[in-house]
């Protein structure tokens, strides 16, 4: 009987640690006159790094480990530029243009390929703390 509720309480500590895990979410839709822009870090980004993030070349935030930017854009063309920091390799920074429209939501993750930093288009976020904007 004890084997029994033993094997119980592995099970539901199991299914209870699946079910808590983040899942990717699909994004959400802005409404109005505005576009959504998101800007997460890859899992593997680094834990010693944050992302210096610009838009049309104003800071609008540094990104660490375990937190994403979320903002609202006007729609039209906007230069979105990341670079990270502390930069010791001088790295050259990643820009992307981007022609928002309006009601849209553009998620990106930031990434390596090889020694270069990325912004990669997704679909899907993964839930983190939203970073405090600059």
């Amino acid at each position: 009987m004890i084997r029994v509720f033993l094997g119980l309480a592995v099970f539901l500590a199991v299914l209870t640690s699946a079910e808590a895990r983040p899942r990717p979410t699909p994004a959400p839709t802005p409404s109005g006159k505005t576009a959504r822009l998101i800007v997460q870090r890859a899992p593997n980004f680094g834990s010693d790094l944050f992302i210096r993030l610009l838009i049309d070349w104003k800071q609008v935030a540094n990104i660490p480990r375990n937190q994403h930017y979320g903002g609202v854009i006007v729609p039209g063309r906007h230069t979105v530029t990341a670079l990270a920091l502390p930069n010791t390799e001088a790295r050259r920074p990643t820009s992307i243009r981007l022609t928002a429209k309006a009601g849209q939501v553009y998620i990106f993750t930031a990434s390596w390929d090889s020694d270069r930093l990325v912004l990669i288009p997704s679909n899907y976020y993964m839930p983190t703390t939203r970073v405090n904007k600059n």
